[in-house]
């Protein structure tokens, strides 16, 4: 009978060695969170340009050749009027979250994203965004299943909407090549429920586009959003609603 316990005891602890060695395998090695947005990655998709003719011109004076797809052509002057969301658009989210004790990081990202906003003299007068739900996708299929079933419920919330209440005043007209720090606030859609919420943003002028880099903190509760964690997995309260919008003229 004590060989029988024996026996047993050390097959949990075998098991329980096994459990955690997994854990940290995967919080620490398979688990691979993408990096933050930062600036950086606004310049660097700003560079990616369309071809695009200077307003109220002749195409074929100013460019008898033609201009090839992916090349920087003229564009118009200053960044008055309006704007709309193009290629290069990324909305993430991302969760502190621990397994077992091991602390990692959760993520997801979609390039499903419509909108515009409009810019008169030093400020971004309007404008909202809104991101497919449905299209959120991870490493991880698990998490997928996880965030589109129980926890942000896209079968009847399939969109979350930004709308902006109050102009953004960048307090001065950017400059080729120049990054403006300002503050934003609107009206944040999130399984339904919506609320004001008020960030930092930056915005890059080049190439003659427009790049906006925000994070936007979010507290689970505020949105009626369950908390994610699951079985072994815990979640803080809250997580980050992180992007970058490119934006092309009208």
């Amino acid at each position: 009978m004590k060989k029988h316990w024996k026996k047993l005891v050390v097959a949990v602890i075998g098991l329980g060695v096994v459990v955690v060695a997994a854990s940290f395998i995967y919080a620490k090695v398979w688990n691979q969170a993408d990096e933050e947005f930062d600036t950086g990655d606004v310049k660097d998709r700003l560079t990616t340009t369309i071809a695009t003719e200077p307003i109220g011109t002749d195409p074929a004076s100013t460019n008898p050749a033609g201009t090839a797809a992916g090349t920087t052509t003229p564009v118009v002057a200053g960044v008055d009027g309006d704007w709309v969301v193009a290629a290069g658009s990324e909305v993430g989210y991302r969760v502190d979250e621990s397994i077992n004790g091991f602390d990692t990081t959760a993520n997801g990202r979609t390039q499903a994203i419509t909108g515009a906003f409009t810019i008169g003299g030093t400020a971004a007068q309007s404008g909202d965004f809104t991101v497919d739900m449905t299209t959120f996708k991870s490493d991880e299929s698990r998490r997928d299943s996880q965030f589109d079933g129980r926890i942000m419920d896209v079968a009847n919330s399939p969109t979350a909407v930004f709308v902006l209440t109050a102009p953004i005043d960048f307090q001065q007209i950017p400059t080729e090549g120049s990054t403006i720090t300002a503050t934003a606030t609107g009206d944040l859609t999130l399984r339904g429920t919506t609320n004001s919420v008020t960030f930092e943003v930056e915005a890059t002028f080049a190439n003659g586009r427009v790049g906006v880099l925000g994070k936007i903190p979010i507290v689970f509760a505020d949105y009626g959003i369950p908390n994610p964690g699951i079985a072994t997995i815990t979640t803080e309260d809250n997580g980050l609603l992180e992007f970058i919008l490119i934006f092309d003229r009208a």
